[in-house]
């Protein structure tokens, strides 16, 4: 790794095809690319497509190219941060939703008492989605499109 001092991170969500939900891609990103990953969420649909929530971290460029491979190899890969999304105006400020939120990516402000959502932290568990008395946590922010870089 590069002179940096803490390795970099993203976090991406997944959608393999049913073509390729079986094969060894994710292994592959260490193998390859010099990455370490940590699974979030896993799933294998009836009809073998994937969704796989995970952290990246490694260099910058190894996750670049880590993440170009998965598409070349035909997964769809969007950034978690396009995943959740707060809905401000819905949101009570209950603050319920910080309980169960295991990255902390979601906190109340002690000075203001206002929630605080830190897209780069959440990794989409959707625990915060469940628990929300009034919906203002949502999944797939219709306003952000696919990762393109």
């Amino acid at each position: 790794m590069s002179q940096e001092t803490k390795p970099y991170r993203t976090n991406v969500h997944l959608t393999f095809p049913p073509t390729i939900s079986g094969a060894p891609l994710v292994c592959n990103l260490t193998r390859l690319f010099d990455l370490d990953f940590n699974i979030s969420t896993a799933q294998i649909t009836p009809r073998q497509e994937g969704f796989l929530t995970l952290e990246l971290s490694g260099s910058r460029d190894a996750c670049d190219k880590g993440i170009g491979y998965l598409r070349e190899k035909g997964v769809l890969v969007s950034p978690v941060a396009q995943r959740i999304w707060h809905n401000e105006d819905k949101c009570m400020q209950c603050g319920m939703c910080t309980a169960l939120c295991p990255s902390s990516a979601l906190t109340v402000d002690i000075k203001t008492r206002l929630l605080a959502f830190d897209k780069e932290k959440c990794t989409v568990c959707a625990r915060c989605i469940r628990i929300c008395p009034v919906g203002a946590m949502q999944m797939d922010a219709p306003e952000e499109g696919v990762l393109t870089e």
